[in-house]
């Protein structure tokens, strides 16, 4: 076990040693958010001993059903139960903080050296986005969706998602998945948990909820009164945030309605990215500052890379910190559980949609397109190797099928 440093006491720890806890981790987490709740899992209950299993698995289920990146919710969260919420924002910046810088350089390094989108080993990191995405697609389907019932959920998901290819389409089929959840499936049996204490009050808890509500509904009426362009991309960035549930990979079908079709960021430079961030540890949502550094329009560059990171992680931390003095009674409703459910097949339908559109179509264009991401699939697959090892092998494989 860790041993506890003098910053670290068995009741808490200063929000010092939770940022270099979770910056060691945002350095080292790679393999999306499933690999990221182990990592998080080994270090809080089986090294750190913060929490026991049950409370573990109580936290992991209020990260899931709430909106937001489930791994930096679960963060924010331990950060809280540790030290309040100086806590949960020293947790969410160290885990953010690594993978941001990585791909706000990216971006710069992408604008300024002149790189060309035609470029082999650029068109390589749009391919590995294929075999990220199905990788995604087939565990999560095997997870939440085990039967017919929430397998016919999933693919009605799709079809609603490619007959409204806009963001609306996926709210319209989050809501259908919770309302036949609710209608036709069973509660799950839940354990009693142990109490874990979050240091919140219930009036910190309500203005998180009128904070999250209140930039929802008045961001869009700021924006049509004022056209300006920083509070659009803050409005896009907060909005994609506050409908993702399912986690990173869901986000981008969400993110490419935003910022694509508004001439913001070209298509060829969104998917570019989107590889690039496969290859980086931490929260997939930090593919939020590539997008807000290479916008094509100002605020750009940091400024705008630092803006967008904000606006995505913000809703989850608002979430967050507003459901945790609930979440115990909240998730024992039945009515909830089934709902919960439903929503859960409807994102493996979403991400099945996102998969065939953007992906593959602005990523496969050849047999040699589509045999590199067999391969890469089968890297992550079958012989079970890490994300980054398999963004390299692609990208050299993009490389080497420009050439001949």
């Amino acid at each position: 076990m860790q041993p506890i440093s003098p910053q670290e006491t068995r009741h808490g720890a200063s929000p010092l040693a939770i940022f270099w806890i979770f910056l060691k981790l945002g350095c080292t987490s790679f393999g999306g958010p499933i690999a990221h709740l182990g990592y998080l899992r080994h270090e809080f209950v089986d090294r750190r001993r913060w929490l026991d299993e049950t409370s573990y698995a109580d936290l992991v289920a209020l990260c899931q059903f709430l909106p937001g990146p489930a791994s930096s919710k679960l963060g924010i969260a331990l950060g809280i139960a540790r030290a309040g919420l100086p806590g949960g924002f020293a947790a969410w910046l160290g885990f953010t903080l690594p993978s941001a810088i990585a791909l706000m350089l990216f971006a710069l390094s992408f604008e300024r050296l002149g790189f060309s989108t035609d470029a082999g080993w650029l068109h390589g990191l749009k391919i590995v986005a294929v075999a990220v995405v199905a990788q995604a697609v087939l565990g999560m389907g095997k997870a939440l969706c085990p039967d017919r019932f929430r397998a016919s959920l999933a693919v009605a998901a799709t079809v609603i998602v490619f007959a409204w290819p806009t963001a609306a389409g996926q709210i319209l089929a989050i809501a259908v998945g919770a309302l036949l959840g609710w209608r036709y499936l069973r509660p799950v049996t839940l354990e009693v948990a142990p109490s874990l204490s979050f240091p919140i009050g219930h009036g910190s808890a309500i203005t998180a909820w009128v904070l999250f509500f209140g930039l929802l509904m008045l961001l869009p009426i700021a924006v049509r009164m004022t056209g300006d362009h920083s509070l659009a991309l803050f409005d896009s960035f907060y909005r994609a945030g506050s409908l993702v549930f399912g986690g990173g990979h869901v986000v981008l079908p969400l993110l490419r309605n935003e910022v694509v079709p508004s001439g913001w960021i070209t298509d060829d430079a969104f998917l570019t990215g989107y590889g690039a961030a496969q290859a980086v540890p931490g929260p997939l949502f930090t593919f939020a500052a590539y997008l807000g550094t290479a916008m094509n329009l100002p605020p750009n560059g940091l400024w705008g890379g630092m803006l967008c990171l904000v606006a995505v992680f913000l809703p989850g931390f608002l979430l967050t910190v507003g459901a945790l003095p609930y979440w115990d009674a909240l998730r024992r409703r039945t009515s909830i559980q089934r709902a919960l459910q439903g929503i859960n097949a409807s994102v493996v339908g979403i991400l099945l949609a996102a998969l065939y559109d953007p992906v593959w179509t602005s990523s496969i264009r050849s047999t040699g397109d589509f045999a590199l991401a067999l391969v890469a699939f089968a890297l992550l697959i079958f012989w079970k190797q890490s994300p980054f090892r398999v963004v390299v092998f692609t990208a050299l494989g993009g490389a080497a099928l420009a050439m001949f």
